[in-house]
């Protein structure tokens, strides 16, 4: 999939269509104190924070992992897909408000790409 860098979209805050920066959302390291993940519940389930969430049990795991018997809860393993969901992050030109936009599953993704031109030959 390519999209490119910039795209006119409705923004919330300027109540119109703009111009809006494209760029690809990544996921923020896990916070160690639990208020941060906390807040980011309300948002798991619109999109999948799972780095954050997982550190709300995080206390309560290390504790039950502590001395002898080994591994106390289960791994999981059977990962089953190999894409993720693209999410975009908008940025608003004027108005500086963000927003997010999820795409649908994709091996490759490009921002800001060469865009496919009819009859043009493939070059490597």
């Amino acid at each position: 999939v390519n999209v490119p860098k910039v795209r006119r979209t409705y923004c919330k805050k300027a109540k119109r269509h703009t111009v809006h920066k494209v760029t690809q959302y990544k996921a923020g390291k896990a916070s160690i104190h639990p208020q941060d993940a906390i807040d980011v519940m309300h948002l798991e389930s619109k999109f999948n924070h799972m780095k954050k969430i997982n550190i709300v049990g995080r206390r309560r795991y290390d504790r039950k992992q502590r001395g002898y018997g080994g591994q106390t809860k289960p791994i999981f393993h059977k990962k089953a897909k190999t894409t993720k969901k693209i999410v975009l992050r908008l940025e608003c030109t004027e108005t500086k408000a963000r927003k997010m936009l999820a795409l649908k599953r994709c091996k490759h993704f490009e921002l800001g790409g060469d865009k496919k031109r009819k009859g043009q030959m493939i070059q490597f």
